[in-house]
């Protein structure tokens, strides 16, 4: 496939149309919240501005009211409409639609996400979160409970503070309708995989109304042993006490219960330094393998409007997330004449993770020098504690076995008698925040958004044998300008900053200094054909600085002992272009477009797609009433790994052992047809042109993606 370039044409896409108006408002299905020309009461509107690819507003950029136009940062949403065409039933699944993220599924049950060269860790939910625990997610988590996706790439300084200039991932959660409804969905498709939803909404009263959503999944895999049972409770309570009040209390239960799964991944080179290719279906589990992850999340929110057009919102999130598994690992290099030369590696592990949540913030409009403007200011709480603890089998022989030819691998081997040489950790981590955000409309058209965020960050406890203390706290800036330069075009320009608290000690044993990361954004978004098409054209500078490396002078000394110095870490510069909407009538797209350069370390660069082109699109056809087809595509170009040198005795004895990936592209189809208002029935095809390749080389190992694979779902609505 060529290489997407960026064009004229390109360039003049979103400077040529003209629209009629600046975005309207807020397009969740669920609530847009307020409309308040009239500064005597306070009215709220429910319903979808645009039941497409196109989103007006987002929340987790900066709790200003903005529409995505005047935020002067990349901005996408993965809609409902786009979940649903494409059955994106699983995070992995959806966030892989999204311009500029790159999912790297080293495991089956074990995600990292990148974006612009440097790991996702924030996600949040509904604007509230925390970074990962460990940087990475387990399990497969359901997409059933969100209305939509918000993405908000660079750093997020203001909503976040903590993490990396990557990207920030904001899941909106359903709410209750504007009236009584009902949807039911049944699919069947390939390898067995049977899921059942039921989403609805109750109107109560004129005080209360709910929605609920549940969801029970089981499949098998093309991977063998390989299967997953998921079940899915959602529950939203909202009670509008009164017209300028409402209290809400909700729950969210995810139960993932996984067997055969894999904890690390194949080999992916043999010993004289060729590479392997196994089947698709290969899998290094043992029969036993098991990975149980279940999570709760109870969230309590408090809304009042002042007038004048004042708002306070107040959130409370109680998190957990306890997984126990026993796992088998395969490492080791196999002998290409034989396959022999791997060893297994057991283990139980179990992580009991706690997270509460605290948000608290005002925002609204004031008038100063004869013009308005808006401001938001706000304190945030967050505490993290998880325990975990890892057992292995020294003594019985079964822990660590010698492995066969993986090609003949079935899984069958006794299961080890886990009670050695317990590790583990008991960590606390704490933050505390204050920020200030103002939007300024300092002439006409010109708008210039200043704030800031204070984070105090501290840490207590142990991990696997390294104390986890740390405390640092640290302002972040953040500034923007956005320039109206005529009613369907803007120009935009944005610095921010995040910070990364380190443990790591120097030569004088002192904690080094944060891992700063600077991100830098200039771009222009259009609104074309009346609001339906948003597009956006940005550049960017993205530097992490003082990124903990070992000091030279302690490689000798045990790891124990080794100290570090703050080095100048990565850094990467692009563009994007993110284009969503209505292309043409009845043609409802998303298409993105990145590619970056990543400097300062040749590892990352080498694994990391540098180069990304997403597309999900979707025709409803006039002359067929209620029938549409459309495609869902990713693209990314070559990636590569160095995996060491060839051993002697062998005939390149000494050469760099290199493992590739050539660029791939994957796509999906989908038709489906509205026999009427109540009942419809789509089919999915995903992988239709069935390429083999490596999930990821973000590890020294990988596994193979689905081959293509086929569903069908039923729906009916009232």
């Amino acid at each position: 496939m060529k290489t997407v370039k960026l064009s004229p044409i390109c360039v003049a896409l979103l400077c040529s149309l003209n629209i009629n108006n600046k975005v309207l408002a807020e397009s969740d299905t669920n609530i847009i919240e307020s409309e308040r020309a009239q500064k005597i009461e306070t009215i709220e509107v429910r319903g979808r501005y645009i039941d497409g690819y196109n989103a007006h507003s987002v929340s987790g950029a900066s709790r200003l009211d903005l529409a995505i136009s005047d935020i002067p940062q990349s901005v996408s949403v993965i809609t409902d409409a786009q979940l649903r065409d494409f059955q994106l039933t699983d995070i992995n699944a959806a966030i892989d639609s999204a311009t500029g993220i790159n999912v790297e599924r080293i495991e089956t049950d074990r995600t990292y996400y990148t974006a612009r060269g440097f790991d996702v860790t924030n996600f949040q939910v509904d604007g509230i979160g925390l970074p990962l625990t460990s940087g990475n997610n387990h399990a497969d988590e359901d997409t059933a409970i969100y209305d939509r996706i918000e993405v908000i790439r660079g750093a997020n300084g203001l909503m976040t503070g903590v993490g990396n200039p990557s990207a920030t991932v904001n899941f909106i959660r359903k709410r209750p309708m504007a009236s009584n409804a009902l949807s039911l969905n049944a699919s069947y498709g390939s390898f067995d995989n049977m899921r059942l939803q039921a989403d609805g909404t109750a109107r109560i009263n004129d005080t209360f109304a709910a929605r609920a959503v549940a969801v029970t999944q089981r499949k098998d895999a093309y991977l063998d042993r390989y299967s997953t049972d998921k079940n899915v409770f959602y529950l939203f309570v909202e009670a509008n006490l009164t017209d300028e009040t409402s209290l809400s209390l909700s729950h969210s239960y995810i139960n993932n219960d996984a067997k055969g799964n894999n904890w690390g991944a194949l080999p992916l080179f043999y010993t004289d330094g060729s590479a392997t290719d196994y089947d698709r279906s290969t899998n290094t589990s043992a029969d036993w393998s098991n990975w149980k992850v279940v999570k709760n999340n109870t969230v309590l929110e408090l809304s009042h409007y002042f007038a004048d057009d004042w708002r306070l919102r107040a959130t409370y999130s109680h998190k957990t997330t306890d997984e126990d598994t026993e796992l088998f690992y395969v490492y080791g290099t196999p002998d290409r004449a034989t396959g022999l030369g791997t060893t297994g590696y057991g283990s139980e592990y179990d992580l009991d993770d706690k997270h509460d949540l605290a948000d608290l913030y005002i925002n609204g409009d004031f008038e100063l020098f004869g013009r308005e403007h808006q401001i938001v200011t706000g304190v945030n709480y967050a505490k993290l504690r998880y325990t975990d603890s890892s057992l292995y089998d020294n003594t019985t022989g079964n822990g660590f076995p010698a492995m066969p030819d993986l090609k003949l691998w079935d899984g069958n081997t006794p299961k080890p008698i886990f009670k050695d040489g317990l590790r583990g950790s008991d960590v606390e981590r704490e933050q505390k925040a204050a920020y200030v955000t103002g939007r300024f409309n300092l002439i006409d058209d010109l708008h210039v958004i200043a704030g800031g965020r204070y984070n105090h960050w501290q840490a207590k406890g142990e991990s696997y044998g390294k104390e986890q203390d740390v405390e640092d706290s640290q302002f972040i800036p953040y500034l923007g300008v956005v320039y109206r330069l005529m009613p369907e075009l803007v120009a935009y320009a944005s610095y921010t900053e995040t910070f990364l608290a380190q443990k790591e000690l120097d030569i004088n044993d002192n904690m080094l200094d944060p891992v700063t990361g600077e991100s830098r954004e200039v771009g222009i978004k259009s609104e074309l054909f009346d609001g339906r098409l948003l597009a956006s054209l940005a550049y960017f500078d993205i530097q992490q600085t003082n990124l903990a490396k070992p000091d030279p002078r302690t490689s000798e000394l045990p790891p124990t002992e080794q100290r570090y110095i703050g080095a100048e870490g990565i850094s990467s510069q692009g563009f994007e272009i993110d284009i969503a909407g209505e292309l043409y009538p009845g043609l409802n797209a998303s298409i993105g477009y990145t590619d970056f350069d990543i400097e300062g370390d040749d590892k990352v660069a080498a694994y990391t797609p540098n180069k990304l082109f997403k597309l999900a699109a979707t025709y409803d056809f006039r002359a067929i009433d209620g029938f549409s087809v459309g495609v869902n595509m990713r693209w990314q170009d070559s990636i590569s790994r160095e995996q060491g040198v060839v051993g002697d005795g062998f005939a390149h004895a000494g050469e760099t052992i290199v493992t590739e990936q050539k660029a791939y592209g994957i796509i999906d189809l989908m038709a489906k047809y509205q026999f009427n208002e109540n009942l419809g029935v789509s089919v999915n095809a995903n992988n239709v042109t069935d390429e083999k390749y490596l999930t990821s080389l973000y590890w020294a190992q990988g596994f193979y993606g689905a081959p293509a694979n086929y569903s069908a779902t039923i729906t009916w609505k009232m």
